[in-house]
């Protein structure tokens, strides 16, 4: 044992370096500052220091707490004490203790407080529990105690100690800190370079809930879930990949890339937490395992799970989305071969007679019946077509742009040829005659503009059927709520004009969990039960209800759908030179928010006047930048005036998409707007 002297001094020092620094040895990179300080910083829920300690000390009926003060006593009449941090939190846990004798303790964690016992929840993967570590002290005396780093936790929320020994024996645990594990090369972890506010409360607590869910799903290359799986206990030891940081599914699982998961994770990142080092290294690490025919990791190493066609698209999509925020050309040239090898297998299982994909990679993410011409798939498909040539445009390979754009037009005919179902108003599971209408393919076509105007309001009005009163069920994942594919389906709402109703989405399902006693507070969990039970896929592949993931990026879509679609802001060309502002106000009063590229600020924010008949619009862009401005009606009224920058002017109204609203172009600058209804006299 160390002495309690020696144990004073190293806290003195490390706790110091950890107050301001980097995970351990990491080369910090990250920004110093947030990008848009303000009255928004009190809904972050990241730490102010890289060492924490807990909150609070819950009862033993886990119904009330105490103020964690320091220290707490373990003993035969008092053998359990729980510890809680008030929100997820990750990393290695450090205590001190002083002992009147012998005694064992034992040490486990959980997110949820329906798994708070003497054994942690589950997380390593297997069919055997995690259980817990155990600090075994052998007689009277002082020391500490520091959880090894393969032991590290990635997420959680409680913190149990377990006592066991002679009735005479007293312990006093003191001290106990966190070193938090993720996002490790940012020393400030609260310097977000992205914000959102709004007149609702709730949708500004679930922005940022989705935001801190993507930092702790941002972890050091080396603290991946261990690969094989171990048993009765857990490993977070799995080389993740190369570099310093990489984005991950979870903070407690499965802490893999999976690209499928990125899909709503990364948007979500650059529009929040602004970090992308972590993103560019989960998709290289994807290109650095290709199968020599062309194929794609489902998951990335050490797990390197195969045989998913959606994911292998789902790396290229991402590829896409990378590039648009960054303009990291140099990464597209150093994938660009294996980007087109990737393309050209899986476009060689379209089928010749019906023009549609046949999947024969049927891993995915645990919906029911992927394979044949799965609908989601084709989706799927015409996405990477459609970015694909977006890239090719980019490498300036005019040649292929056009090639991979025709041959996503093709396909967008057979698949409304024969998946939509025009009797019933939305695309079928395949082209079979099934009754299975999948959120995920409604959702996704919508979303990859594969639809007419006709469409997106039939496939909202259907998608709705498929709620109750805590979220969006999921025909193809029967009796469970996914918030990965309802985070596609709030998008899909936006996309179709019905922004009241993606609204409700987003309350009703992660503000249901959010406001949840027994959940994180403060995250975005992976899915849950119909009835609200945390047990998500609990017959469909999960050991464990506890198995259930608490903080899950892919759960993450309103945080960059409030900015795209209620603030309004997009970038539409290489890390922001093109951009759009198309809010819409749904049953808000405001919104604002912004977010960073490497030319600079973006920000946008408006309010509507107190008698409803007009709103003011400020909108900040780096100069050299051209945005597409749209700007809603507040009437029927075709025309009214709008004022930018002093000058006045009346602005008949357009469709853009599927939105009606007046039309302009703006330059990067700042503009001030104001819109006025035209009254007829």
């Amino acid at each position: 044992m160390r002495s309690s002297g020696l144990l004073a001094a190293a806290y003195s020092l490390i706790g110091g370096s950890w107050a301001a620094s980097c995970w351990r040895e990491t080369t910090c990179t990250g920004p110093l500052e947030p990008a848009f300080p303000g009255e928004w910083d009190a809904y972050n829920h990241a730490p102010d220091s890289r060492s924490v300690e807990p909150k609070a000390v819950l009862s033993s009926d886990l119904l009330s707490s105490t103020t964690y003060d320091g220290s707490v006593i373990l003993s035969a009449d008092t053998p359990q004490v729980v510890l809680d941090f008030a929100k997820e939190v990750g990393g290695i846990i450090t205590l001190n203790y002083a002992s009147d004798g012998a005694a064992t303790i034992g040490l486990s964690w959980t997110e949820a407080k329906n798994w708070i016992g003497s054994d942690s929840d589950y997380s390593n993967g297997g069919s055997t529990p995690d259980g817990h570590l155990t600090l075994n002290i052998t007689g009277p005396g002082s020391g500490s105690y520091e959880v090894p780093l393969e032991k590290l936790r990635g997420g959680f929320r409680y913190f149990t100690l377990s006592y066991s020994g002679s009735t005479a024996t007293t312990v006093n645990v003191s001290d106990v800190r966190l070193e938090i594990g993720f996002q490790p090369t940012w020393s400030n972890l609260r310097a977000y370079q992205g914000y959102f506010h709004s007149s609702d409360e709730t949708l500004n607590k679930i922005w940022y809930a989705g935001a801190y869910t993507l930092q702790t799903n941002t972890v050091p290359i080396h603290t991946g879930r261990a690969i094989p799986m171990v048993k009765n206990t857990w490993a977070n030891n799995g080389t993740l990949g190369n570099g310093s940081t990489i984005i991950v599914d979870g903070a407690k699982r499965d802490r893999a890339v999976w690209p499928g998961d990125m899909g709503v994770a990364v948007p979500s990142t650059f529009y929040s937490v602004g970090e992308l080092d972590s993103v560019a290294n989960a998709l290289q690490v994807m290109y650095d395992y290709q199968n020599k025919e062309g194929s794609l990791p489902e998951a990335g190493p050490p797990l390197l799970q195969q045989d998913s066609d959606t994911y292998h698209m789902w790396t290229l999509i991402g590829t896409y989305n990378y590039v648009l925020y960054t303009n990291d050309t140099s990464f597209l040239a150093l994938n660009w071969e294996r980007h087109q090898k990737a393309i050209e297998y899986i476009y060689g299982k379209v089928d010749d007679t019906s023009g549609l994909l046949i999947v024969t990679g049927t891993r995915d993410w645990a919906r029911l019946g992927q394979g044949f011409n799965n609908s989601e798939a084709n989706v799927i498909l015409f996405r990477t077509l459609t970015t694909s040539s977006y890239l090719a445009a980019l490498m300036g390979n005019s040649s292929l742009s056009e090639t991979y754009q025709d041959r996503a037009t093709t396909l967008s005919i057979a698949i409304n040829t024969h998946l939509w179902d025009s009797s019933y108003g939305a695309f079928r599971d395949n082209a079979t005659d099934t009754g299975l209408y999948p959120q995920d393919a409604n959702s996704l076509a919508v979303l990859f503009n594969l639809t007419s105007a006709e469409q997106d309001q039939s496939i909202s009005s259907r998608l709705v059927e498929n709620w109750n009163a805590i979220g969006a069920v999921s025909p193809e994942l029967p009796g469970q709520i996914s918030p990965f594919i309802s985070s596609f389906e709030i998008q899909s709402h936006f996309i179709a004009g019905n922004a009241t109703r993606a609204l409700d989405l987003i309350r009703r399902s992660w503000g249901w969990y959010l406001n949840h006693p027994n959940g994180t507070e403060s995250t975005v969990i992976e899915g849950y039960l119909e009835d609200g039970s945390f047990a998500y896929r609990f017959n469909r592949g999960y050991s464990d209800p506890s198995y259930t993931s608490h903080a899950h990026g892919w759960s993450s879509g309103p945080t960059s759908a409030l900015t795209n679609y209620v603030v309004g802001l997009t970038v539409t060309g290489p890390a922001g030179q093109t951009w759009s502002f198309a809010p819409q106000f749904g049953d808000l009063q405001s919104a604002e928010g912004g977010f960073t590229t490497a030319l600079g600020k973006f920000r946008a924010a408006w309010t509507i006047g107190d008698t409803g008949k007009s709103y003011d619009v400020n909108i900040t862009a780096p100069e050299g930048t051209v945005g597409s401005v749209l700007l809603p009606r507040l009437s029927a009224s075709e025309k009214t005036k709008i004022t930018i920058n002093g000058k006045a002017g009346v602005y008949n109204a357009r469709t853009i998409g599927r939105l009606p609203g007046y039309a302009i172009t703006a330059h990067g600058g700042t503009h001030h707007i104001v819109v006025q209804e035209i009254v007829d006299a």
